[in-house]
Formats: structure tokens, sequence, C-alpha cells
């Protein structure tokens, strides 16, 4: 009975990992975190009963702790606790943002399989995270996809990876993005998702970290990783071969699919999603993208071709700039100009360590808060 612990079990793919494990009863719930969401982790600790547990508050970590009689942690020393313990099997990584590399790194670090839904921790170090590639499969519906279409095939026959993209809620928008309010940018048309994701897949910025991520995890260059705008959902990702032939990968649009795949790799296991009915599904489209209306695809390809600190310090300017929109302090148009003003004060080409990477990242912040005023 592997044992599962899962960071961010509060947000949508924690949740949604979890209903996977309840049609999976070889596995346990072995530990939870969350951010803020006090009562969503006390009804979750009651239902699974972990070993532990890990909340941002240290009142609410208290609480729990005296209520169930088990260790709840508060501090990133607790969430390394958690992901290295000795009888931890399994790390969910299902946190949002650049939070969580160190603990993705600890657990690969003690030897841990990691389930990584985090596209953040690959943006930011990717060069470190790679050095654990057998113990990493991930849980992003493109890259899963990729992984599926891999499988048994020489990488020699492969031309290009090309990853999909539904478009978010602003692909037909006709008014200026001057304009976009939260609610608009927030409505994404196919996926449910947490705020911070939501907003990336609105700016297109979401699939330029999905490309920088795709990058590190099948080793292909940028040049050979395209991007194509596809409505539906429906077709994850494609494999261009090289006598220019496509293999896709098709399913229904429900995150519940690539959760269940990384879980039980490489076991191939029933779901509880229902299957696509082909023949209600109707026609599938493709367009290219607009990138002089989504600039911050370009700019992600940009950062992951210099390397180095831009990456970093892309990323953070991104969470930033993502974070004043949804308080209101900021236009929705303004968050890519923000994003590539900070970005090219930074320089590319070096392999930062863990702490210049934590550095970066703190700068780039600071850099972005005074830019934002």
């Amino acid at each position: 009975m592997p044992n599962v612990v899962i960071l961010g079990s509060t947000g949508s793919i924690g949740t949604q990992t979890l209903d996977v494990l309840r049609h999976l009863p070889d596995f346990r719930v072995y530990g939870l975190s969350a951010g803020s969401n006090y009562q969503l982790l006390r009804k979750q600790i009651g239902e699974q009963k972990p070993a532990m547990a890990c909340i941002s508050n240290s009142e609410h970590a208290a609480a729990l702790g005296r209520e169930f009689s088990l260790p709840v942690y508060s501090d990133s020393a607790g969430l390394e606790a958690m992901v290295t313990d000795p009888k931890t099997d399994l790390v969910v990584v299902a946190v949002v943002g650049a939070v969580g590399l160190k603990p993705t790194l600890a657990a690969l670090a003690a030897g841990k399989r990691v389930a990584l839904a985090n596209k953040e921790t690959l943006v930011a170090g990717g060069h470190l995270v790679m050095e654990y590639r057998d113990q990493i499969i991930p849980i992003d519906s493109e890259h899963s996809a990729l992984w599926n279409l891999f499988s048994g095939r020489s990488r020699e026959d492969i031309a290009k990876i090309i990853l999909t993209a539904s478009g978010g809620p602003l692909r037909s928008y006709l008014g200026s993005f001057d304009h976009v309010t939260i609610e608009e940018a927030l409505a994404h048309p196919r996926w449910n998702m947490g705020g911070k994701i939501s907003i990336d897949s609105a700016t297109l910025m979401n699939k330029g970290l999905e490309v920088i991520e795709a990058h590190w995890l099948f080793d292909f260059p940028y040049s050979q990783i395209d991007v194509v705008i596809h409505p539906e959902s429906i077709v994850h990702s494609l494999v261009q071969l090289k006598d220019g032939t496509l293999l896709a990968h098709m399913g229904t649009a429900d995150m519940r699919l690539p959760i269940q795949y990384a879980l039980t790799y490489p076991d191939i296991l029933p779901s509880p999603v229902d299957p696509l009915d082909l023949g209600a599904m109707g026609s599938l489209s493709f367009e290219a993208v607009d990138h002089g209306r989504f600039p911050s695809l370009k700019l992600a390809y940009g950062a992951g071709q210099a390397g180095g600190e831009k990456p970093i310090a892309l990323n953070a300017a991104n969470e930033e700039a993502v974070g004043a929109f949804l308080a209101g302090r900021l236009k929705f148009s303004q968050i890519p100009r923000i994003v590539e003003s900070v970005t090219e004060t930074f320089q590319g080409k070096s392999l930062p360590t863990l702490e210049q990477i934590l550095a970066i990242d703190q700068e780039a912040r600071r850099r972005s808060r005074a830019l934002m005023g």
C-alpha cells in the first residue's frame, strides 16, 4: 500500500487527487498540506486520517493537532519532514508557484517518487530537478499526454512536440484587454482551476510555462516545441514524426485522468472519468496563436531559451503581477508588460544553485512590486 503525501491538498489538483484516490483502495493518504484553507483541510483530515499534516497558520496547525492527535506542521521545515519521511512513497506536488521547488527537491533527494503538477518548479529549477529524472512523472495533461505518446518510441523518430492550448476565456474577446475584469479572466471555458492558473491560462503564460516544462521533462530544444490553439481541449498534445505524420493523445477534459496515470504509472487502471463518445463529440478545431494579443507565450520562449536567471525572474514577476491583478491593483493588459520589464533586467546562461534561485526569485518579486507601486 503506497503512502501518498499531497502538497496543496485543498487546491484544484489536490482535491481531484483525493477524488482519484477514493477509487484506488491500494493507496493510503499519508500526509496532507494546505496553504490557508483551514476548514477544508480539517474536513480532509477527518475523512482521510493521515499520519501528519501541514498548514501555514501556526494557530490552525496547533488546533488541528489537538483535535486529531497527529503532528501538524506550519513551516517549510515541517513540509520537508513530511516529504522525506521514511514511510512516504509518493509525493504529489500540487502547490502553485515557486514555493514548490524546495519540497520537491527534498523529496527527490530522499529517493521519493514525485507526481509533479507544479510548473513553476521546473521553470525556476529545471536543471536541479531533472537530476532525478527517473523519479518524476508529470501530472499536467499536456505532459502526461506526451509521456504516453513517447512510450516505446525512439526519440530519433520525433521531429517536434506540439502542446495544445484551449485559448482560455479571452480567445474570442473583442474588447480592449485594458478592460478585462477579474471575473472574465477567471471564466475558463473548459477546465476548473485555481485563480492563479486560470489567469495564466487567460494570458497564455500557462502555456509558456508548460513549454519550459516540456523542454526539461523531455530534453527537447525550444525550436522543436510548438503550441497550437485547440478550443475543445480534447487533444492534449501531439507528436510529429520525421515523416510528417502526427500522433495525437485524446481524452475527456478531466484532470483526474492524468492524475491517476501519475499515481499508478506504469499501470493503467479503470478510471472514474467517462470515456470520450466520438459520435457525440462533434468537430475538433485548431488555430495558430495570436502572439500580438497574447505576448506572454513569446516572453516564456525567450526566457527559456536564454536560461540562467531569466526563467526564474519571469515566473516570479508573473506571480506578482497575477496576484496584483486578482487584488484589483493591476489591469489585465499590464501583466505581460510587468513580466517583460522585470525579466529583461536579469541575466541568462548561468545555472544557479538552489540558494541563488531563491535569491533571484525574491529580487524579481521586489522589482515587480516596485514597478507596480
